[in-house]
């Protein structure tokens, strides 16, 4: 597992993302990632934080990290946490341009995203709602009704793009096309990512959670050896609800979710995504109220402890 144990001083500011920054150290191969208390939804940054998400994303991400690894699943850009809110990793060289990484290339980020689904819902469910995707193509019987939180018959693997202003589903040839792997290298990715979802959902599963869905990222490192990067198994990239509730037929949202439909309710996100549509500007997302601001910041407390079984 990560421990604290501050090894490098910290240089400039490489990038700034959406929830963490990125930082060079004196090792120019080994970057440092921090964690930052903002959030957002629907590739937008809320202007508001939740007190102590930082750590809670950053702990929890090298809980699962730790776990792959001693699996024996993959190797993990993760050398040492040396902060609760921040982890020393590996640097990966990052080719932006689709197609012009190198087939021989080593030490480069992959350009794809990588979904797990494991229930109808979340983005799923609003385009099957939309008539944009069939019940077959997630592999229930054509023409099956389907509700809400329908478990599916088997782990559905959606790819999605890096470097485009938002995420875009790709089909295989395409992602191939992007990345320049070869199309056993993919699907290596691919068995990964179901072998370390089985490891969340066998470790989750005994804290009453279900897994629902999360994304994951690589890296390939010395001899195109898939190598696991970003963070994974938090409530930002993944989506949890709890077992039993789920049982009695009620999906109660653990995650990012809860703030998701917040603006879902509210109308932010109809708007939104007319904008996005018809290529209009973007309007404004709204800042969280305090009451929603409290209640998220006591869920990633809440469930840092179940999805590790660590106090925060």
């Amino acid at each position: 597992m990560c421990a604290f144990s501050p090894i490098l001083a910290m240089g400039e500011l490489l990038y700034s993302g959406k929830v963490k920054q990125v930082w060079s150290t004196d090792d120019p191969e080994i970057i440092e990632f921090r964690y930052t208390d903002q959030i957002s939804v629907f590739d937008q940054v809320i202007p508001s934080l939740i007190p102590r998400k930082g750590e809670s994303l950053n702990r929890a991400s090298c809980h699962w990290f730790g776990l792959v690894e001693q699996e024996g699943i993959c190797q993990t850009h993760v050398i040492e946490m040396n902060a609760p809110d921040r982890v020393l990793a590996r640097r990966f060289d990052v080719i932006k341009e689709p197609g012009a990484i190198p087939k021989d290339a080593e030490n480069f980020f992959v350009p794809l995203e990588v979904i797990c689904r494991h229930y109808l819902a979340g983005t799923a469910w609003r385009r099957f709602q939309r008539g944009e995707v069939k019940p077959e193509d997630f592999g229930f019987e054509q023409g099956v009704t389907l509700q809400e939180g329908a478990r599916l018959p088997e782990p559905f693997l959606e790819v999605s793009t890096k470097f485009e202003k938002f995420d875009r589903n790709l089909g295989r040839e395409e992602a191939l096309e992007i990345s320049n792997l070869d199309p056993e290298e993919l699907d290596a990715i691919l068995e990964i990512v179901l072998d370390v979802d089985a490891v969340i959902e066998r470790e989750t599963s005994k804290r009453g959670l279900i897994h629902v869905d999360g994304k994951k990222e690589f890296a390939l490192g010395p001899g195109r050896e898939p190598i696991l990067i970003d963070s994974f198994g938090t409530l930002d990239e993944d989506r949890w609800w709890d077992a039993e509730a789920y049982e009695d037929g009620e999906i109660v949202q653990l995650s990012k979710e809860a703030v998701r439909k917040h603006y879902i309710e509210t109308g932010h996100h109809a708007s939104l995504y007319e904008a996005r549509q018809s290529n209009t500007e973007e309007p404004a997302i709204p800042a969280l109220p305090d009451s929603i601001i409290e209640s998220t910041a006591e869920l990633y407390a809440s469930m840092f402890q179940r999805l590790t079984g660590e106090a925060l």
